[in-house]
């Protein structure tokens, strides 16, 4: 069974406990996971937005949300679902450098890079060389030969976010190459893959 079949299998499911258990939030957020790697974007965020409302808590652990606000070109809302995630998660590198590709997106590279909020103490060594890159102190082989001193997970890492550092600096020909790389070379069990997958599908590279 390929992977579309599974994830609508797994969205039939959600769909089924979600019609008995209207009022649980971490279904819907479950269900807009599943909708993202389906493409289904808009769907998503409907669905992170009833979780928001039925616990308001969730609101600055809703990452999901803002990878989706991204790549439904909502990226003034993407920069401050990430801004807020930071407020309880300041260790993960992910988070400002999200932001940092929603600011780009509106403003340029530029002004993302002189935005860019710190982070400390990421656990993850190829992350705090992706921080170094998009704080402009160092190259993008610096990033990637962290990834290929290290385990496939790493070398994923490396490679998205070269790719995404590449098309906010709109180059797109190096862009495709990294994004492609991580999506055919070094396919993970992770939400992020799916988010290197949904990339090639919405840019047309697959």
């Amino acid at each position: 069974m390929n992977l579309s079949n599974l994830l609508e299998k797994e969205l039939a499911r959600w769909n089924d406990i979600i019609s008995t258990r209207t009022h649980e939030p971490r279904a819907y957020i479950h269900r807009g996971m599943v909708h993202f790697k389906l493409g289904n974007i808009d769907e998503s965020i409907a669905d992170f937005d009833i979780a928001e409302q039925l616990d308001s808590r969730l609101t600055p652990y809703l990452w999901q949300r803002g990878l989706s606000y991204y790549y439904a070109e909502k990226f003034a809302d993407g920069a401050k679902q990430f801004e807020v995630d930071l407020s309880v998660n300041s260790q993960d590198v992910e988070e400002t450098i999200w932001r940092y590709l929603c600011i780009a997106r509106l403003y340029g590279a530029a002004k993302a890079r002189q935005s860019l909020l710190p982070v400390k103490n990421d656990p993850r060594l190829v992350m705090r060389r992706v921080y170094d890159l998009y704080a402009g102190h160092c190259s993008t082989d610096d990033v990637l030969a962290v990834g290929t001193n290290n385990d496939k997970r790493a070398k994923f890492y490396a490679y998205l976010y070269v790719g995404l550092y590449f098309e906010a600096e709109n180059r797109t020909d190096e862009a495709r190459h990294y994004m492609t790389q991580a999506f055919n070379e070094y396919e993970i069990d992770d939400y992020m893959w799916h988010v290197a997958a949904i990339h090639q599908k919405l840019r047309g590279w697959d």
